[in-house]
């Protein structure tokens, strides 16, 4: 048990000395990710012109959840973790882990946590230089139950958003470009992932059918607890009854297009 845990400890410290070596490419698109926020505050301050709130909300609090959503991509979003495995796939290299006494899915989980842990952090900088200027807007509430649910949440939320990223890399084993299906699916987590708008926002009916699909779980769901869009506990609770049905879900699949992945592999003498 601890020499299983050793090798992804291993693994987790190679991801983060190789994320390392990059912070700078994080570190610059945190800072333009932070222009698109002031956008964000124009047109939304621009929406609220002459209102107090939309949906049931003021304009602190929805600043306050594109904020939280911000922060949130680069702490569990998958960035290029899909491509990463398809090329992996692609040029071989997924050879070296045939032989090797080691979980690819842990192994690659591993350094997807170092990388948002490295990018995470430094996106906090601009941040932290920022609140001296947007500290006014930020609402959080102060519910003890929020942060004890909202962990959790997060938990599972990255666990969805790594798994539907490495979904899509094993799609190698039967397509050689697999861009045009990650362009859609980024289409859609953003409409539906709640990173354009709030989800509650939407018509009722679309706003339901959504609670049920794996999206609402990728961002809109932890940020929404966090940032009081969601304000009754035992939603909460159901929610994250969901999100574990989705994270199961999609284990299941991503180990079913494992194995059959490497039927084609070994069967085309990969």
């Amino acid at each position: 048990m601890i020499a299983a845990f050793d090798k992804y400890r291993h693994a987790f410290l190679i991801g983060l000395q190789s994320s390392l070596v990059y912070r700078w490419n994080f570190g610059i698109r945190a800072i333009f990710s932070f222009v698109h926020l002031a956008y964000v505050f124009l047109l939304w301050g621009a929406a609220f012109h002459g209102q107090s709130t939309i949906g049931g909300f003021d304009l602190g609090q929805t600043l306050t959840y594109f904020i939280t959503i911000l922060v949130l991509q680069f702490f569990i979003s998958a960035f290029n973790e899909d491509y990463q495995i398809s090329e992996e796939i692609r040029n071989g290299l997924i050879n070296q882990f045939l032989l090797k006494p080691i979980n690819y899915f842990g192994y690659r989980l591993s350094i997807f946590i170092s990388a948002r842990l490295v990018s995470g952090l430094l996106a906090l900088v601009p941040l932290i230089l920022l609140l001296p200027i947007i500290g006014h807007t930020l609402t959080f509430p102060h519910d003890g139950w929020r942060l004890a649910l909202g962990l959790p949440a997060l938990a599972m939320s990255t666990l969805i958003q790594f798994t539907i990223a490495y979904c899509f890399g094993l799609l190698t084993f039967w397509f050689l470009e697999i861009q045009s299906f990650i362009i859609l699916s980024m289409a859609i987590e953003m409409m539906l992932g709640g990173q354009i708008f709030p989800l509650d926002l939407m018509p009722s009916w679309l706003f339901h059918i959504s609670r049920f699909l794996p999206y609402y779980y990728q961002m809109y769901f932890p940020a929404a607890i966090l940032t009081g869009r969601i304000q009754d506990p035992a939603t909460v609770a159901v929610g994250l009854g969901f999100q574990a049905f989705w994270a199961v879900a999609l284990l299941a699949f991503a180990s079913w297009l494992w194995s059959r992945g490497l039927r084609r592999h070994t069967a085309v003498g990969g």
